[in-house]
């Protein structure tokens, strides 16, 4: 079996980011000495807990389009997409952990990058 190998990078690059959103979970807990299973309590908690949930939401749709896209359409282009997603998922992060009101173009940018993914997707399966 041949493993793809750009587009498991990307994949790797996602999780990669995702368990980073873990670590600063558990962290923030320790800092904000918020205890599981809490999920509320100071607002920069909240900040950072939003960007695990969110990222996490986010991944449940980029992960297949990004598969279907790199799988039946061109795989290059899929992938640069794919690290598009991966630098903008850090992007809203970082910018949602400084201030609710930064995380507009890391969201913004990502949620573009899945919606070209599907369009590639849906081109490349029934093309």
């Amino acid at each position: 079996m041949t493993i793809p190998v750009l587009p498991a990078v990307v994949t790797l690059a996602a999780a990669i980011v995702y368990q980073g959103t873990m670590f600063a979970v558990a962290f923030a807990r320790s800092q904000y000495k918020v205890k599981a299973p809490a999920t509320s309590g100071p607002e920069e908690f909240e900040r950072v807990l939003r960007v695990q949930q969110n990222t996490l939401e986010q991944m449940m749709f980029f992960l297949p389009v990004f598969w279907l896209a790199a799988l039946s359409s061109n795989t290059s282009v899929a992938c640069l997409i794919g690290f598009i997603w991966v630098g903008a998922r850090i992007a809203y992060g970082i910018g949602y952990w400084k201030a609710a009101s930064l995380r507009g173009p890391g969201f913004a940018i990502s949620l573009l990058a899945s919606a070209v993914l599907l369009v590639m997707a849906i081109v490349g399966l029934f093309n």
